[in-house]
This record gives C-alpha cells, sequence and structure tokens, in this order.
C-alpha cells in the first residue's frame, strides 16, 4: 500500500483535503490525523471491519480498547447508554480538549472498538484538524496514537510515517502537536470517578469541575502524594512492576493499562532522587556500559544537561517547563532510537502539576525499571 502525507494547515484548512481523508474514513479505510496530544490512527468507529484494520495496523492486541473521538457532545449518547450528567459537566469545562470519559456503551458500537467490553472511551479531541475530519466524515472515529504498538506515540507526522508508511492510505500533516502526551482517561462507571491514565487535565482540575471526589487507579504509582516519590511508591530501588490487569485474565477499561507502552529500542533505566546523586550515579553507569561498548543516552532537565558525559544527552525542558517536558519526551525517545542508542539513563520528572502523566508515560517506556539513589 502506498501511503500519501499531505500538509494541512490547522489555522487555514484546506476543505478539499478534509473531504478526501472523510471519503476514506467513510469507507471503511484508516487515516492518520493530528490531535492536540499525540496524532491518532482512524477509522469508523461503528463499523467493525474498519476498527479492525486498526489493530493489524499497530499490530495492537486486540483486547486493548479504541478511544470514541466525537465533534458534538450530542454524539456521546450515540454512543452510551445510561445517564450522562457527570459526563455533561467535565464536557462544558474540557471538551474539546484532552480528556476522555469511560462510560456504559451502547449495542451500537462493535466489539472491535470497545476491546470487548460493555464501556466505551469517548473523547472530543480539541484541534481543528481532528474536528473538521469529524464533522465532514459524519462518522465517529475511533482513533489509538498512530504507531505501532509499543513504541512511542507520535508527535509530528514524520513520525507516523515512521511506523505506518505502506500500512494505511493516509497521513494528514498538521504540523507538531501541542500537548505531547496521551489525554487524561476518566472513569465514570465507578461510583466514585476514577483516573485510569493521567494527563493534562489532573485529579484537581476534575474534582473542581465535578464538585465531588475523584481517585487515582491503585495502579498508578504516587497517586497524587507529592510526599512521595515515585519509586518509593512502587516499591524503591530497582523495581520491575507488571501494568495493572497483568496476567489476572481481567480486561482492561483503558488504553495501555495492561501493556509496556512508550517504548523505545534501547533499553531505559529511570534513577531519582538529590540531583547531584542522580548525576554521579548516572555518570557511573554510563562508564561501565560504555565499557561494555554500548553507546549510551541520557535525558536530563536543562539544568543538569551539562553534568552529563555520555555519547548522546538530551535535554528534556527546564523543569519549571513542565509543557515542554511532556511534549518533548516522545520525540526523544524516537531521536535515540534514530541514533542506535543501546541503553537510555533517565533523571525522574517529578513536577508539581504534569509530573504524575510524565511519569506515568516514563516509567511505562522504561517497563517500571527505576533506581532510587
Amino acid at each position: 500500500m502506498h501511503t500519501r502525507r499531505i500538509p494541512i494547515d490547522p489555522a487555514n484548512i484546506d476543505r478539499a483535503v478534509i473531504k478526501e481523508a472523510a471519503a476514506l474514513i467513510r469507507a471503511g479505510e484508516l487515516v492518520a490525523f493530528p490531535t492536540e496530544t499525540v496524532y491518532g490512527l482512524g477509522a469508523d468507529a461503528l463499523n467493525a471491519s474498519a476498527a479492525s484494520k486498526i489493530y493489524a495496523a499497530k499490530g495492537r492486541p486486540s483486547d486493548n480498547p479504541l478511544i470514541v473521538h466525537i465533534s458534538r457532545f450530542e454524539d456521546l449518547c450515540a454512543v452510551a447508554s445510561g445517564e450522562a450528567a457527570r459526563a455533561g459537566r467535565l464536557a462544558e469545562v474540557f471538551w474539546p480538549g484532552p480528556l476522555t470519559v469511560i462510560v456504559p456503551g451502547s449495542d451500537k458500537v462493535p466489539r472491535e472498538t470497545t476491546g470487548g467490553l460493555k464501556t466505551v472511551a469517548v473523547r472530543m479531541p480539541g484541534h481543528p484538524v481532528a474536528l473538521a475530519l469529524i464533522e465532514e466524515s459524519g462518522c465517529l472515529i475511533a482513533a489509538p496514537s498512530a504507531n505501532t504498538s509499543g513504541r512511542p506515540s507520535p508527535t509530528e507526522a514524520a513520525h507516523v510515517a515512521a511506523d505506518m508508511d505502506g500500512r494505511i492510505p493516509l497521513i494528514l500533516d498538521g504540523g507538531a502537536v501541542g500537548i505531547g502526551i496521551e489525554s487524561t482517561i476518566l472513569d465514570l462507571t465507578e461510583e466514585i470517578p476514577l483516573i485510569l491514565r493521567p494527563g493534562y487535565i489532573t485529579k484537581e482540575m476534575l474534582e473542581e469541575a465535578l464538585r465531588e471526589e475523584v481517585r487515582m487507579d491503585p495502579g498508578l504509582c504516587a497517586a497524587g502524594d507529592k510526599k512521595t516519590t515515585y519509586s518509593e511508591c512502587c516499591g524503591g530501588s530497582l523495581h520491575v512492576s507488571a501494568a495493572p490487569g497483568a496476567g489476572t485474565g481481567l480486561r482492561p477499561k483503558a488504553p495501555g493499562m495492561r501493556y509496556r507502552h512508550y517504548a523505545p529500542r534501547a533499553e531505559l533505566i529511570v534513577l531519582e532522587g538529590e540531583p547531584g546523586r542522580v548525576a554521579e550515579e548516572i555518570n557511573r553507569l554510563v562508564r561501565s556500559r560504555q565499557a561494555e561498548g554500548k553507546r549510551v543516552g541520557v535525558i536530563a532537565a536543562d539544568e543538569t544537561r551539562s553534568c552529563y558525559r555520555a555519547d548522546v544527552v538530551a535535554g528534556a525542558g527546564a523543569r519549571a517547563q513542565e509543557e515542554v517536558i511532556a511534549r518533548r519526551l516522545y520525540g526523544i525517545l524516537r531521536e535515540f532510537d534514530d541514533l542506535n542508542v543501546d541503553v537510555i539513563y533517565s533523571e525522574s520528572f517529578d513536577t508539581p502539576r504534569m509530573g504524575l502523566a510524565i511519569m506515568n508515560r516514563l516509567l511505562k517506556a522504561a517497563g517500571h525499571r527505576v533506581v532510587h539513589v
């Protein structure tokens, strides 16, 4: 299959390009498109055959549910069953935007989209190209990230092309995304709403909008406890933990809950602790691995980047610029792959607001390998 990559300006959308992409969606084909979080791989959410093509293109496990993208709140009612008052309160504040809600699903949504669950994940993206595509297609669009399963999510069209060239007919190239990590996922089927995946929309923001308690999934380390470091919450020292639901036979309710995600080809280990000790330990590990003939990379905050002596050192951004760190993370992981790095050591980024979301992605990419120094 030949994959076309067509530039599209989010500020001046070419309707002819959108019409071409929408026709592919209606025909049951796949289209990659930008959202405010990451690039999505879209298909008609109510077409079982089309949804199956997403799993085939990504190499994605069939029990990993897809998120249904909508352009109007009324479309939520088309895929949900039961009362949606809480979703309505959230929509008024956060939609369009980086929030996914899980609600009881209707019979209209095929199991290929829900991963075989009785619930459905829904969001309204906050990107003009995504909204234009949904509206023009006349479909609800199921769209996970547009990468092969387990790889770092794509934050620009070149990342999509690297993974999907020859697998899908069209990529809409809307430039770099704004946020760079996936949406917050909130399960509204629980008595107390439960965050299954942290993101740009935080627990505190959700509680303010709902005016009720919101909990973190127990599988998320450092569940909002600012007094506890990520690795201490996960067990301390070098810790490898299974993803929530792994080995239990339970189906994950949200994308990315069971399987390793966001991973570079290189071995990745995260170190946390006092910055000086972290730098000292990383440099010791770098020397040791280089002596083995390994090509070693380091991910560091801009403030400490100059401390490291590795083959490749990437600055993720200043610690006060959390949104920059989030936006750069996946691109850095992909750059290390392009530079044939064998081993990556990363500082931790337990920043005040987005730290939990950033660390969630980084720890999943590392297979939950954390060293506390």
